[in-house]
C-alpha cells in the first residue's frame, strides 16, 4: 500500500452534534451549492492551514531575517493571486478571514456569481458536465480555485449546447 493513500484532506468537527453548528453548515451548503459537508470541512481546513502559517510567520517576524520576510511576501502573494486577500491586506488580515472568503473563490461560486447559472447547484452541474471553460481549458472540478487573473476567462465551452444564448437552461440576463 502506498504511503499517504489513506489521508483525509479535512478535519471533522470535535463535537459532532451541536445544533447551531449543524444549522450554520446547512446554511452554507445551500448558499454555495456544496455536495456534502466534507466539501465545507475541506474549505475550513484550508482556512485553518492559512491561519496556522500566518501565525507561524507572525511569530517569526521578530527575527527580522530576510528569509521570514521573503516567505511572508510569497505567502501573501499566493493568497492575493487566488483572491482570498485584497492587494492592501497583510498577514494580520489572514487571521480574520472567514470560510466564506475561501468558498467565494471556488469555480462553482464564480460561475453562479457571473450569472451563467440560475443556482449554485446548476453551476455545479454545468461544471461537472463539462460546459464550463477557464481560458482554453475545460475544467470539470467545481472546487477549482479560480485565480483573480483567470476570473474574466471563465465562460461556456464554445462546443457546448448551453453556449447558445437561447438554450432553455441558460440563466436569465441580469
Amino acid at each position: 500500500m502506498a504511503l499517504g493513500s489513506n489521508t483525509k484532506f479535512y478535519e471533522t468537527p470535535n463535537h459532532p452534534f451541536q445544533g447551531e453548528r449543524i444549522a450554520d453548515e446547512a446554511n452554507l451548503l445551500g448558499r454555495y451549492g456544496l455536495k456534502n459537508k466534507e466539501e465545507l470541512w475541506r474549505s475550513q481546513s484550508e482556512l485553518r492551514s492559512y491561519r496556522r502559517e500566518a501565525r507561524s510567520l507572525l511569530g517569526r517576524a521578530g527575527d527580522e531575517s530576510e528569509a521570514v520576510d521573503r516567505e511572508s511576501e510569497e505567502f501573501l502573494a499566493r493568497l492575493k493571486r487566488i483572491g482570498v486577500l485584497d492587494e492592501q491586506d497583510s498577514l494580520d488580515d489572514i487571521l480574520s478571514l472567514e470560510v466564506t472568503d475561501v468558498l467565494e473563490r471556488r469555480l462553482q461560486t464564480v460561475v453562479y456569481r457571473k450569472g451563467y447559472a440560475n443556482t449554485p447547484q446548476q453551476a455545479r452541474q454545468f461544471i461537472s458536465h463539462g460546459h464550463i471553460v477557464v481560458g482554453d481549458s475545460r475544467v470539470s472540478t467545481p472546487s477549482y480555485k479560480v485565480p483573480v487573473e483567470e476570473e474574466e476567462l471563465v465562460g461556456f465551452d464554445e462546443n457546448s449546447p448551453i453556449s447558445d444564448e437561447l438554450h432553455p437552461e441558460r440563466a436569465e440576463e441580469q
